[in-house]
């Protein structure tokens, strides 16, 4: 298993240059230096998710149908911001991560959250028999179960982004859980719900094992993301086998009305 950081007091790793996803490290992003699971979107977008990538500038995104997260540089500037306008048009809703301080003044923050990056770290992984693999059939039924349980930003093709397996109970989806960002060596297990007629019987924690257990076999580490507001998941997430890595700070931004010019 990949030898992982350590965790500093304000959620940066000991490795140099300083690993904030804040704008404040290496102009270059420092590939050399910087871990895949500092800016996992990026690291995603310019590897194996290459063939997903949009890109203006120095600013990469994953298509609108896809995610709305950005792929910023760590080093960023009003050229980025404007690159990030071009990308998402006057109006866009983008995703990303990073200090609110390093948003300009004249976009509208519309959340910032804490949140917390934990990794594989022992991860009791297996196979679960009656998870059934989701395809493009699936996907009502999956934007349906999320657009109740609300585990986060799931859309049209974000099955795309890799496998995702499901619990169905009566024929009906109950509960389901897949990969989203792929960095090098690293995938991301995200959109863990289950319907509220079938909570408390572990079906999210069969899930996360099972898609862990995929990941682990093509020879990746599991990571997940999730609000640090969320102490009951991260504490499940820990009784897994996942550990806290880093700390994260969740954006969600609006793009200003004629600020997309390139």
């Amino acid at each position: 298993m990949p030898q992982h950081p350590v965790l500093t007091p304000d959620g940066t790793t000991d490795q140099p240059p300083a690993a904030t996803d804040d704008g404040t490290a290496d102009a270059t992003d420092a590939a050399a230096h910087r871990h895949p699971l500092d800016n996992p979107a990026r690291a995603a977008l310019l590897g194996p998710h290459a063939h997903l990538a949009e890109r203006h500038g120095d600013v990469l995104r994953y298509p609108a149908d896809v995610s709305p997260f950005a792929a910023l540089p760590d080093r960023r500037d009003r050229e980025t911001w404007r690159h990030v306008a071009a990308l998402y048009g006057p109006g866009g809703v983008v995703a990303a991560t990073g200090s609110p301080d390093s948003v300009p003044a004249d976009w509208e923050i519309l959340m910032h959250g804490p949140g917390v990056q934990l990794v594989d770290d022992g991860v009791r992984a297996t196979p679960d028999e009656e998870a059934v693999r989701l395809g493009p059939a699936d996907v009502p039924e999956m934007l349906a179960l999320v657009a109740h349980a609300r585990p986060g930003p799931f859309l049209p093709r974000t099955i795309e982004l890799g496998g995702y397996l499901g619990i169905r109970r009566g024929g009906a989806l109950v509960a389901m859980a897949g990969e989203r960002l792929r960095p090098p060596g690293w995938t991301e297990i995200s959109a863990v719900c289950t319907a509220e007629s079938h909570r408390g019987q572990g079906l999210g924690s069969r899930l996360v094992r099972a898609v862990a257990a995929g990941i682990r076999d093509r020879g990746d580490t599991p990571f997940l993301h999730t609000s640090a507001e969320n102490t009951t998941a991260i504490r499940l997430y820990e009784s897994l086998g996942f550990r806290l890595r880093r700390q994260v700070t969740f954006l969600g931004l609006r793009v200003p009305d004629g600020e997309h010019r390139a």
